[in-house]
């Protein structure tokens, strides 16, 4: 039996209505692993990751998530999840939640 905090619903909330998995799921399914998922990431240049959904659970990567949603809301100009922090910021917190 599971134990759903409100914060990993507001994550999976994010995810489910971000275009990435409205508008393009068909398109980039392809290419992405199943349980992962793609968000772009930095500040000029964006770049792409797929990345583990279980990085959900962690709660600095909510974080990141809970800025994404203040700054873009659930209309992403990309196409996918964009995460307003610079590659190395993202980087950092992702290569610290593998080592979980």
């Amino acid at each position: 039996m599971a134990i759903r905090l409100p914060s990993v619903l507001s994550a999976r909330h994010i995810l489910r209505r971000s275009s990435l998995f409205a508008n393009h799921a068909a398109a980039t399914s392809l290419d992405v692993p199943k349980g992962h998922f793609a968000v772009y990431v930095g500040d000029a240049e964006k770049k792409r990751f797929v990345i583990p959904v279980s990085y959900l659970n962690h709660p600095s990567f909510q974080e990141l998530l809970s800025i994404t949603e203040e700054e873009f809301g659930f209309s992403h100009p990309m196409g996918g999840l964009i995460i307003p922090c610079t590659q190395e910021f993202f980087l950092n917190i992702t290569s610290s939640l593998h080592r979980l």
